[in-house]
């Protein structure tokens, strides 16, 4: 590691190796040999004088890039693109004059691009399922577990542990649709010349426009995509990457919105994040055991949303077939916010595999306003009886004012039970009341919602993907 020269800490503490490699220089740089190759022999096969020599040469050197030869010429011509051309040539004298034939620099840095991008996004989505995986055991575990939830983060009718976690499961699944559709329409940009107008390979192909068009179908289809975009400047449309970003962003909407939840839980002691046995919660008060996982979540994420912005301004500001105010912006950009999401899903798996729930907790805290809410079922009961509903209802409101005031200015215990037991209004005893308070009857479905949810919804997009294989999500930092 390097101390004195920055380093951002996406690459040195939060993303994981598999993703910084798909951003890194030789992953790119072997992708355009890549193209290189997929783009002479696609030119052989329509028609044009290529050797099977010529590309057997171009495929032995396809791994072993001689960066030293690249990085000097590049210091004499300024080119990084025609530099790696020249390298590679220096390896293949037999090649050299076919390499990068009709193209244009977009045709290995976009085509490159696309490919790496859509790696990455396979990447986050795999990641993904494998966190609904570990959320849908979670919720399976603690789904009769009745909870206090919350409007307003006031208390509400109660839910359950395992009901809440499908809450944080069902915007994930949202945001897996989003990746799957970015996936499923995705394409190369293909080999579309200056302006777009494929006019280098109509010269190449003597006017020939079905064997252009067919050009660019076979670099595709050597590449792994169904196909390219139809039409298109000099690059593909830069509302691509926005619409990738955009799908990261929501990505980290959902991530966000879980470690907020887990830090408010982690307040109250209901639920908390893993913390480690020598970990260290505060430089000052040793005793502490900060949500430091949850945070930094929702710091990576609220760095994702904001960078969402980037590719969107740079959609909306290019000009007619080309400009290159969008190079630098997303060659930053683009990659961080896949390396940032990257993180997040890592620390998401974490956290979600670690996590600690006290059941004596969140049912005393449930207890304590569980009387407020039986209140319904305990008037319906009183007019069973024969008694009034509106005066009871008068009585009730009363008697759960004077408790709440107990509970608010004098930090006693909820004693509405007792009130109402002393109320001859009501005719009923502390010992009935207390039998009604019984948690699983007031939290309606949540059980219920949790299996079904979990059959019908999920178990069929987990089914989708046996092939992924689950890796330990471990936090360098």
């Amino acid at each position: 590691m390097s101390y004195d020269t920055y380093q951002s800490p996406l690459s040195s503490r939060y993303a994981s190796r598999e993703m910084l490699h798909l951003f890194s220089s030789d992953a790119k740089f072997r992708t355009w040999r890549k193209l290189w190759i997929a783009l002479a022999e696609a030119e052989q096969e329509l028609g044009l004088p290529i050797t099977d020599e010529q590309l057997e040469e171009l495929r032995a050197h396809q791994e072993d890039i001689n960066y030293d030869v690249a990085e000097a010429r590049e210091k004499e011509v300024r080119h990084d693109v025609m530099s790696h051309v020249y390298a590679y040539g220096q390896q293949c004298p037999k090649a050299a004059g076919i390499i990068h034939l009709g193209a244009t620099s977009c045709y290995v840095g976009d085509n490159t691009d696309l490919i790496l991008m859509t790696r990455a996004m396979e990447l986050i989505r795999d990641k993904l399922v494998l966190l609904l995986g570990d959320l849908a055991k979670f919720a399976d575990q603690w789904k009769n577990l009745p909870a206090l939830a919350y409007t307003h983060f006031q208390p509400a009718q109660p839910t359950t542990v395992g009901k809440r976690a499908t809450l944080w499961m069902e915007e994930l699944l949202l945001d897996l649709e989003d990746v799957e559709h970015c996936l499923s329409t995705v394409r190369l940009l293909g080999s579309k010349g200056t302006t777009g107008s494929q006019a280098s390979f109509m010269e190449l192909f003597d006017g020939d426009e079905e064997k252009v068009r067919a050009l660019d179908q076979k670099i595709a289809e050597k590449m792994g995509f169904p196909g390219v975009y139809p039409v298109s400047g000099q690059t593909y449309s830069r509302k691509v990457d926005s619409r990738f970003l955009n799908v990261l962003s929501g990505i980290a909407q959902s991530a966000s919105k879980f470690a907020n939840d887990i830090r408010l839980l982690q307040h109250m002691k209901e639920i908390e994040e893993p913390f480690e046995k020598k970990q260290i919660g505060s430089s000052a008060m040793a005793y502490k055991r900060n949500p430091m996982r949850s945070e930094r979540i929702n710091s990576l994420s609220r760095y994702v949303m904001a960078d969402a912005m980037n590719p969107a301004m740079t959609a909306a500001t290019q000009w007619f077939e080309r400009t290159l105010d969008d190079s630098a912006n997303k060659r930053i950009s683009v990659p961080e916010a896949f390396l940032a999401t990257d993180a997040i899903l890592t620390l998401y798996r974490n956290v979600c595999d670690g996590l600690v729930v006290y059941p004596k907790v969140i049912t005393a805290h449930l207890m304590r306003e569980l009387p407020f809410m039986a209140t319904e079922n305990i008037m319906m009961d009183a007019v069973k009886r024969g008694g009034n509903r509106q005066e009871l209802h008068e009585r009730i409101r009363v008697h759960s004012m004077a408790a709440a005031r107990i509970i608010k200015e004098e930090g006693g215990e909820n004693d509405l039970l007792e009130r109402i037991a002393a109320d001859p209004a009501f005719g009923v005893t502390l010992e009935e009341l207390k039998a009604i308070l019984q948690p699983e009857k007031y939290v309606g479905r949540a059980p219920g919602q949790v299996t079904e949810f979990l059959r019908d919804v999920v178990a069929p997009v987990l089914a989708r993907y046996p092939h992924i294989k689950a890796y330990d999500a471990e936090v360098r930092v």
